[in-house]
C-alpha cells in the first residue's frame, strides 16, 4: 500500500482556515515555515483567508541570515507590509508589550524544530506561550515533523534550576523525540499550570508522518533551519555534538560541515585513532584537518575528526558526543574543558556553557575529575513511548 502523503499543520490549515479559528492572528514564523511548493506558509495562509496582521520572529530573524546568538532588525516584511517583532531574547515584559502592541486574538506557531533541547526555536515558542497566556490569548502550533524522528530520546532529561537558560527553559531531554506539537503539549499541561497559567492550546496535527523515519521519508525539500543546520546529517549530529559548543573544542563552525566536524590546534593524531577505534553505532570517522573561516580557531589549522552518519537508525548522538569528549581528554587533558557562558544568556545562572548544554554541573565535572566520561548516565538511547505519557503524544510510535 502507497503511503499516505504527509500533511503539515501549516498546509491543512490554509486548506481549513477553521483550523485556526477567528479574530486576529499574529504568526510566529521564520524562513522554515515553508509550504509543500516552498513558499511561505504566511502567504498562504493569507491568500486562504486567515487574517494574519503580525508577524513574531525567532533567533536568526524571520528571513534566516543572521548567525547563532542574532536576530534581524527589520520592523516590517517586505511582501506583506505587516510589522515584525523580534522576539528572540526578549524578557517577560518585552514580549507582553509585544502582543499587546500587535492587537491579536491568536497567535500561531509555524516553525520547524530540529529534535534537540539546546535549539532555540522551541524555547522562543515555550516563551509566546506563557506570554499568550497571560494575555488571555489563544494559542495554535502548526505542527511539522520532528527531522530526527520521534521514537528515541537520549540525554539527561533534567534541567536543574542553575542551569536553566534559553537553551533549556525547562525539562526536557537532550534529543527529545517530540514535535513541536506534542513539546507545546507538555508545556502547557506540565510548565505552564505548575505556575498557575492557563493556555487555550490548539495543535493542528500533522497527517501522514511515520515518527520512524522523521524526515527522511516526508518526499518534503530539506529547508536548512538556521545558517550551521545545512543538511540532514548535520541536524542528527547536532542532537548530541551540539554540547561541543560549551568546550574549547572546535564544532566545526566555520567549516562546510558544522557538528560533523570536531577539533582544535591542540590535538594530536591519537584523538582520531581513539575516536575509530570505540567503534560508534552508525559512524565511519575521518581523520581532517580544517581551518575556520568564523567562530572558534578562526583561520588558525586545526586536527580533528568527521562523523560520517552511514545509518541514521543506528546512530546515538549523544552516547558518540561523549565518546568524541572524552577521546579529546584523554589526548589534551589540560586543553579541554567549559566555556563560560555567554552574558546575554540569563545572567545570574550557572556561569559555564557546558552546564547550561547539558542541563547541570554533571559533565562539566565528569571532566574536571579526570576519572573519564564512561560513568555518565543518560547518554544511550531509550524509547519515546516509555518517556512520555499518551497525554502529550500525538503519533503512533
Amino acid at each position: 500500500m502507497r503511503p499516505e502523503r504527509l500533511m503539515t499543520g501549516a498546509e491543512r490549515a490554509a486548506a481549513d482556515p477553521r483550523l485556526i479559528g477567528g479574530g486576529r492572528v499574529g504568526l510566529l514564523t521564520n524562513f522554515t515555515g515553508t509550504m509543500p511548493d516552498l513558499g511561505r506558509s504566511v502567504d498562504a495562509l493569507r491568500a486562504a483567508g486567515v487574517p494574519v496582521t503580525a508577524l513574531f520572529g525567532p533567533e536568526h530573524g524571520l528571513s534566516g541570515s543572521a548567525q547563532a546568538g542574532g536576530s534581524e532588525s527589520e520592523s516590517v516584511d517586505e511582501r506583506t507590509g505587516l510589522p515584525v517583532f523580534d522576539t528572540y531574547l526578549s524578557t517577560d515584559a518585552e514580549l507582553d508589550a509585544m502582543l499587546h502592541d500587535a492587537d491579536v486574538d491568536t497567535l500561531v506557531f509555524d516553525m520547524q524544530d530540529i529534535g534537540a533541547r539546546f535549539y532555540t526555536y522551541i524555547w522562543t515558542m515555550y516563551d509566546a506561550m506563557r506570554s499568550a497566556a497571560r494575555a488571555g490569548l489563544r494559542f495554535v502550533v502548526l505542527d511539522r515533523p520532528n527531522p530526527l524522528g520521534g521514537v528515541w530520546v537520549a540525554g539527561p532529561g533534567v534541567v536543574e534550576p542553575a542551569c536553566r537558560s534559553f537553551v533549556g527553559r525547562v525539562d526536557v531531554h537532550q534529543r527529545h523525540g517530540l514535535t513541536a506539537g506534542e513539546l507545546a503539549r507538555l508545556f502547557a499541561c506540565r510548565d505552564l499550570r505548575a505556575e498557575g497559567l492557563e493556555l487555550e492550546l490548539e495543535v493542528v496535527e500533522m497527517s501522514g508522518w511515520d515518527s520512524h523515519t522523521g524526515a527522511r521519508a516526508t518526499g518534503q525539500a530539506w529547508v536548512p533551519p538556521s545558517p550551521n543546520i545545512p543538511t540532514l546529517q548535520s541536524a542528527y549530529a547536532f542532537s548530541g555534538m551540539g554540547l561541543i559548543e560549551g568546550t574549547t573544542l572546535s564544532e566545526g563552525r566555520g567549516t562546510t560541515h558544522p557538528f560533523e566536524t570536531v577539533g582544535a590546534p591542540f590535538l594530536s593524531a591519537r584523538f582520531g585513532e581513539d575516536v575509530r577505534e570505540q567503534n560508534l553505532p552508525g559512524l565511519l570517522v575521518r581523520d581532517v584537518w580544517f581551518q575556520p573561516t568564523f567562530h572558534k580557531y578562526v583561520g588558525e589549522r586545526c586536527r580533528g575528526v568527521q562523523l560520517h552518519i552511514t545509518d541514521f537508525d543506528a546512530y546515538q548522538p549523544v552516547l558518540t558526543a561523549i565518546a568524541v569528549l572524552d577521546a579529546a581528554l584523554r589526548d589534551a587533558p589540560d586543553e579541554v574543558h567549559s566555556l563560560p557562558a555567554g552574558a546575554r544568556q540569563d545572567p545570574g545562572r550557572s556561569g559555564f556553557a557546558l552546564d547550561r548544554l547539558w542541563g547541570s554541573a554533571g559533565l562539566r565535572e565528569a571532566m574536571e575529575s579526570g576519572q573519564g566520561l564512561g560513568g555518565l548516565a543518560c547518554v544511550r538511547s531509550m524509547r519515546t513511548a516509555e518517556v512520555y505519557s499518551g497525554d502529550v503524544l500525538l503519533y503512533e510510535r
